[in-house]
């Protein structure tokens, strides 16, 4: 008695033991599950938040300069390491910002003109270059070069200077002397546009000729008269391409194709402010395809092509609205940014593209005389007084707002707002395009497809197996449409763009006759079967009937793509692609939705399959037979107690399913054109959020605002899938509550 007592009480501990460490084990699995979870939120989190980071403007360095009165422009070096003044005594200066020697002047160097200067202007930022026009209308265009090197395993930057045109400068025809002119210069080719005392504007072409007995770059020059415009101007502005000249006079902007200067000719000619204000500053954006206009009344505006019914003229695309009128504006090297300062000294930092107002303050005491930004834009340099300040700049992602990301954009040549997601280009003046709709509409449409095609077939085949099918067949069908589910996707979008694309292209309209004649035929068959005797009927085993219909369905399929060239004929005039695009008016990919649909519905089958059916054969079948035993039929056993019994498994299927298609990668990106349009069509592609990041990805600078963007799209995709959970556990459990009962 004594030993079935002990061995008793061993059992009930052990069993105990088990029952703990089964509890504290899910409940630590589950927490683990959380604290995952909640991790994945916050990195994502974490990398995305720095795109919202506000514009900080950090004082570094002031440096003591002497006749500060004869600065004509500041700039920097790219490790903000070294500074330049020019100035009106024809000198370029040099100061050092780091090290030892910080504030202090390290050279100089004279630009050696012919006589006195009398005009003095600078190209646009990305060139780096800066022209003085002397009273013999001699042209002299020096630059900064900053020259890297180590001795005695220590980096040193030595300033230099260099001559883009010629050290002697080139002799501009001119009747009278140069008062006002703008230039561009490569290594091919250059431009400058001037006007005179006697008011004639003029632009002279320049084209680089080596010549091969010497190796010596000579330029030739091609003069022309830019018609229309008489009289005196306010602004002139030249392209770094040469290919466009801006003139501004009296509120009015004409722009000139210059790229002919035999064939010059006006391209728009618009009224930029109204007849009350004046223009007080303007500027070319990075690019060159916006220019910036600011008006005495404050506002600052962005002008620049567009496409509409009266051809291609510019037009004002948005504008800023400060207190004060701004006085000068700096754009950046590459990016849509500028900055402005205002007569109170007071300094706006703006984004175009995204109409943002990044920063408006004083940062200094006193005016402003002049600013340059550095060519990475992390530094500002000016002149207030009698100093020359530089200021330490955060601001690396300003194209990023809520507003852009979500609302249409009005991009650089386009001819209205847009959702766009373009993100790179071999061009050098592309501006990246970061539009979440297009990708996260693209999301939708795929998995819409997908589920419009596999719901109905899984759930189907689902209740008929669970509820009308045999035991024996049951144990065979259910294991193979689950193991579908182990097929490798990559293997699915494999199949889906080289081979089913391509079908179903050429035999698009059997195709199309398929989907009307299939249901039709199934039912016919049924109809016919139903009404053959008895004894016909009872010759094939219980259950195995529905087998009648797969000879039926492949005879069908054979016979439509037998028939595909006599349909495409009768149907499409020979030619499905043509017809769909000359005809209907429809753009025709050969890998779009219909494709996707079918590929990632193929994958996602079976896990609604599985799920649905376990949950109809869960029903408890004493409610199916108390059902049949009042007289109910079937059918209405089937629709009116076990459907709805097995309702909140049904729609948990549903939902792992739409799950599983919002997340799906390989096949969406190998069975589409991954092209982020908007078009519910068919026949069109689409890229997706998740067929995005993994595109993407490997391509993207990291920390750059592209590397980002694709995590704040990871979380979008997390979000979505947050939120199609917690619905669907919700219509769960109203659902269980309410047939629980049953």
């Amino acid at each position: 008695m004594l030993q079935i007592t002990t061995q008793t009480n061993n059992q009930n501990f052990i069993r105990n033991l088990k029952d703990k460490v089964a509890k504290y084990g899910v409940t630590t699995g589950g927490i683990m599950v959380l604290v995952a979870l909640l991790l994945i939120f916050f990195y994502l989190l974490y990398v995305v938040q720095p795109i919202f980071d506000d514009v900080s403007i950090d004082h570094k360095l002031d440096v003591a300069i002497e006749q500060p009165e004869k600065t004509l422009a500041l700039g920097l070096d790219d490790h903000v390491e070294t500074a330049f003044r020019l100035t009106s005594d024809n000198k370029m200066e040099f100061y050092q910002l780091a090290g030892e020697d910080s504030g202090q002047a390290i050279t100089a160097f004279d630009i050696d003109l012919d006589s006195d200067a009398v005009a003095f202007a600078q190209s646009m930022a990305h060139l780096n270059q800066y022209a003085y026009v002397s009273e013999n209308n001699q042209l002299l265009v020096a630059s900064p070069k900053f020259k890297l090197g180590f001795a005695n395993n220590k980096r040193q930057i030595t300033p230099q200077i260099i001559y883009p045109l010629t050290e002697q400068g080139i002799e501009l025809d001119s009747s009278s002397q140069i008062e006002k002119f703008a230039f561009a210069v490569n290594s091919e080719a250059g431009g400058v546009i001037y006007q005179n005392r006697d008011g004639e504007i003029n632009f002279v072409r320049l084209d680089a000729e080596v010549n091969f007995m010497t190796d010596e770059t000579e330029w030739l020059q091609m003069q022309a008269q830019l018609p229309v415009i008489q009289g005196a101007v306010d602004y002139l502005l030249i392209t770094a391409d040469v290919s466009r000249a801006f003139v501004i006079q009296n509120g009015q902007l004409y722009v000139f194709n210059i790229r002919d200067p035999e064939n010059i000719s006006l391209v728009s000619k618009s009224q930029v402010v109204d007849y009350k204000n004046k223009i007080t500053a303007t500027s070319l954006l990075g690019g060159a395809n916006s220019i910036v206009i600011a008006d005495s009344s404050g506002e600052i505006s962005q002008w620049f092509e567009v496409n509409g019914e009266k051809g291609r003229r510019f037009e004002k695309i948005r504008s800023f609205k400060s207190s004060q009128p701004q006085t000068a504006l700096y754009p950046e090297y590459f990016r849509r940014s500028f900055v402005s300062v205002d007569n109170q000294g007071k300094l706006g930092v703006y984004y175009t593209t995204s109409q943002a107002e990044l920063f408006n303050g004083p940062i200094t005491q006193g005016n402003i005389k002049t600013l340059s930004i550095a060519p990475r834009a992390d530094a500002y340099i000016l002149q207030s007084n009698k100093t020359i300040q530089v200021f330490e700049v955060h601001n690396e992602h300003p194209e990023v707002t809520w507003s852009a990301l979500w609302n249409e954009v009005w991009y650089e040549g386009y001819s209205e707002p847009d959702y766009v997601w373009q993100s790179t280009s071999a061009s050098d003046d592309f501006e990246s395009k970061f539009s979440l709709v297009p990708i996260t509409f693209g999301t939708i449409k795929a998995a819409f497809y997908a589920m419009l095609f596999s719901v109905p077939i899984a759930l189907a085949a689902a209740i008929y197996t669970a509820y009308f099918m045999p035991a024996k067949i049951r144990t065979l069908v259910k294991p193979t449409v689950e193991i579908m589910e182990a097929l490798p996707t990559v293997i699915l979008g494999f199949l889906a763009g080289l081979w089913l694309a391509p079908l179903i292209e050429t035999h698009l309209a059997a195709l199309s006759v398929l989907v009307i004649l299939l249901p039709v035929s199934i039912l016919l068959v049924a109809f016919v079967w139903h009404n053959l005797p008895q004894t016909v009927r009872n010759a094939l085993p219980e259950g195995w009937d529905s087998i009648i219909l797969i000879p039926v369905i492949v005879c069908l399929s054979w016979a439509c793509i037998s028939l595909s060239p006599w349909l495409n004929d009768v149907m499409f005039d020979g030619d499905v692609r043509l017809f769909i695009t000359d005809e209907l008016g429809i753009s025709f990919d050969q890998r779009n939705s219909l494709v996707v649909g079918i590929a990632m519905g193929f994958a996602v089958i079976p896990t609604i399959f599985s799920i649905a059916e376990d949950a109809v054969f869960s029903v408890p079948k004493h409610l199916s037979q108390g059902s049949l035993a009042l007289g109910a039929s079937q059918w209405q056993t089937l629709v009116r107690v076990v459907l709805l019994t097995a309702s909140p498994g049904i729609f948990s299927a549903v939902m792992m399913g739409l799950g599983r298609a919002v997340g799906e990668t390989m096949i969406v990106l190998m069975a589409t054109g991954n092209t982020p349009i908007m078009d519910w069509s068919v026949f069109q592609g689409m890229r997706t959020l998740s067929a995005n990041i993994a595109v993407e990805m490997p391509e993207s600078e990291v920390g750059s605002t592209h590397y980002r963007i694709l995590f704040l799209a990871a979380f979008v995709l997390f979000v979505f899938t947050f939120v199609f959970n917690t619905i669907a556990e919700f219509v769960r459990q109203r659902l269980r509550d309410k047939y629980s009962s049953l």
